[in-house]
């Protein structure tokens, strides 16, 4: 086994193999760009060596100063993680040619299956169902839309060395093609290092099954079984399980027999997945294979009770794997993972940035595992991933781990950027979730299902949010002396009595429906509210700091809850309920805005910029293409204008709202 090793990635899976390393005495190694240099990889590690800037160009996907570090540290091998340099075969063959482990397969066997062309081309002719595509080395614009003529649409682009669904774009027809491309392509090399393409037909309502493989150097291959990662959303992962809701014990025998198979026929090391698109038939077709450690590995692990971290060392160090594998191990389970992510689902899943100001994750049980690159007072930064997060929780059967999960969900807390907590609450309720019968593109076929709301506000939750809002302000008035002892004074009484305002208060939140005023008479505890037209007498009321109790109408309730300076939630055990602080008593003035600019609507890089100062153009139309999360997102006019003025060039660094665009003003 290793004494050292470096882990040439970042965030949760850094964390995650330090873990594994710590308990099997292995000192672990971390690199940092200069933008990670306070990350939590970074202070878990025994060592750790900066390798560059904050872009992952600059760091995290220069081979060259990820070895030369290696070398300095005394590191014996390099554990990639997942994304940046873990599929890059030139990496793996430049880490051996080193004198250095590569803690995965050879870059022989890389090139050969880790393109998913290459994966593509020789599946086919071993026989196994592959989807029509074209997978040639031909990039030439011209000759991509002939074939994507050949095959037909509705197709499929995607990056041939990439993965976490970046790079992937579903084209309907010939004249979106070019444009289509030419973003997938940036977006590609940006990721990946590299912008060559694949092409293939695309099968609507499929549902995506991918089995775990894992093989040693003494020419043995097993499979680990299923997960199940249907729940997507633009070609993201969002929910994976093992084992799948939709597999026989005939289909599942035959996908993993397929998945071992290819695993052979290429001789493979080390920890892959085959991942197949399946029909609703039950016909299956290859899809790609992936040659390192996938996100959603936890699922595997908790239903087998295995460590695959510790399997790749192992396997990686020359150890041949271990006899009770050969035979299928047992699954003890039904396991769920969800991620995390610092996004916004109201606003299109933009991903946000920012410190984490209050950060409650689930506490870990033997129910529940949580893997975090970040803690509370960490960043997130505009350069990688925004995932938080990866909850898992596992019990028994499906059921009972969809319970556990809900409830891991209401105890998640994140105030700072945005997240989707709220989101993966209507999730894990939602009817095609839980029966079972997700595919992959549901969400984004019925994505207003999973986001938004009512118009209105449940006045349970306003009652509960403006008691809540009560006690704190209570709270900080006895904190800061204004709570007087005196039992003849007027800020002593029972009623809340004010001057100016006799005995009432007026709490203004802001939720779905815009403000909300509430009337409330009364103290510590004991008030009359008032909503509209509805009444609520509340008696005994008190905040722990995460339990809101009081008897609302004579009723006791009980909401999860949390109070900071610019919001309340209260949660009903089924649903989240976020309200802002507002303003007792405002001026509104006449909305401003004429459409006349166009902001960054978070901070990011420009990488295209499509038109000029004195420019005509017209509503809807493309003038930017900014980058930020690895992600590429497209500015459009307001309306159709000229262009006053242009404050963008391709490659600046931009904050949030900064001016990008002046159009003239509208006649």
């Amino acid at each position: 086994m290793f004494k050292r090793i470096l882990i040439a990635n970042r965030g949760e899976i850094a964390c995650r193999v330090i873990r594994s390393c710590r308990r099997l005495g292995i000192a672990a190694v971390a690199v940092y760009s200069e933008a990670d240099a306070d990350a939590q990889h970074v202070r878990q590690a025994d060592v750790a060596y900066p390798i560059g800037g904050p872009r992952p160009a600059d760091s995290y996907l220069r081979g060259d100063a990820i070895i030369e570090a290696a070398l300095a540290s005394g590191a014996e091998a390099i554990h990639p993680g997942y994304g940046f340099l873990s599929e890059n075969a030139d990496f793996a063959d430049a880490v051996a040619a080193a004198g250095l482990v590569f803690i995965g397969p050879s870059g022989d066997s890389m090139r050969r299956m880790g393109s998913k062309a290459g994966a593509k081309e020789l599946m086919a002719s071993r026989g196994v169902p592959v989807v029509p595509g074209y997978t040639g080395e031909d990039q030439d614009p011209a000759h991509l839309a002939r074939e994507a003529e050949r095959i037909g649409f509705p197709l499929m682009i995607k990056a041939a060395y990439g993965g976490g669904g970046k790079g992937m774009r579903i084209v309907r027809g010939a004249d979106e093609f070019a444009a289509s491309l030419e973003s997938c392509q940036r977006e590609a090399k940006n990721a990946f290092g590299r912008d060559r393409v694949l092409l293939e037909r695309y099968i609507e309502h499929p549902r995506h099954i991918e089995f775990q493989i894992f093989g040693d150097s003494h020419g043995t291959v097993v499979h680990l079984n299923e997960r199940e990662c249907s729940a997507q959303r633009r070609y993201q992962k969002v929910l994976e399980e093992t084992p799948s809701p939709f597999l026989t014990p005939e289909l599942r025998a035959r996908m993993g027999a397929a998945a071992i198979a290819a695993g052979k026929a290429l001789d493979y090391g080390n920890a892959g997945t085959v991942e197949f698109i399946v029909g609703a038939g039950g016909d299956f077709h290859f899809m790609e294979i992936n040659t390192r450690l996938q996100v959603e590995h936890p699922v595997t692990e908790m239903v087998l009770g295995l460590d695959l971290v510790e399997l790749q060392l192992r396997v990686a160090s020359g150890e041949p794997l271990p006899e009770s594998l050969k035979a299928g191990v047992p699954q003890h389970g039904h396991a769920i993972e969800l991620r995390l992510y610092a996004e916004d689902p109201e606003q299109g899943f933009l991903p946000g940035s920012g410190r984490l100001e209050r950060l409650r994750l689930p506490a870990p049980s033997p129910h529940v595992r949580v893997d975090s690159g970040v803690v509370e007072g960490d960043t997130v930064t505009i350069f990688y991933d925004p995932m938080i997060a990866k909850i898992i929780a596992w019990d028994a059967n499906r059921e009972m781990a969809l319970a556990r999960m809900r409830e891991a969900l209401a105890q998640t807390e994140v105030v700072g950027p945005k997240s989707n907590v709220e989101f993966l609450e209507r999730l894990v309720r939602h009817p095609a979730v839980v029966e079972g019968r997700i595919d992959t593109g549901y969400l984004d076929r019925h994505l207003d299902e999973f986001t938004g709301g009512s118009d209105g506000d449940d006045s349970e939750a306003v009652f509960a949010a403006t008691v809540l809002t009560l006690l704190d302000q209570e709270a900080a008035a006895h904190a800061s002396g204004q709570n007087r002892t005196d039992p003849h004074s007027p800020w002593s009484a029972a009623d809340g009595w004010r001057l100016g305002h006799p005995g009432r208060r007026l709490i203004a939140l802001v939720g779905r429906g815009g403000r909300i005023e509430v009337s409330a008479f009364g103290a510590r505890g004991d008030y009359r509210l008032r909503f509209g037209e509805i009444d609520c007498d509340v008696s005994g009321a008190h905040f722990d700091g995460s339990w809101l109790g009081a008897r609302f109408d004579g009723i006791t309730r009980r909401w999860r809850a949390m109070a900071t300076p610019e919001r309340v939630i209260v949660h009903d055990g089924g649903r989240r309920h976020a309200f802002g602080h507002a303003p007792a008593f405002i001026w509104e003035s006449e909305a401003a805005g004429s459409g006349d600019r166009v902001l960054a609507p978070m901070p990011g890089r420009i990488v295209l910029v499509k038109v000029a100062a004195g420019d005509s153009i017209e509503e809807g139309q493309e003038l930017l293409v900014m980058e930020a999360m690895k992600m590429e997102l497209s500015l459009k006019a307001p309306r159709a204008g000229r262009i006053a003025r242009l404050d963008a060039a391709a490659g600046d660094f931009v904050e949030a709202d900064a001016v990008l665009v002046e159009l003239e003003p509208a006649s």
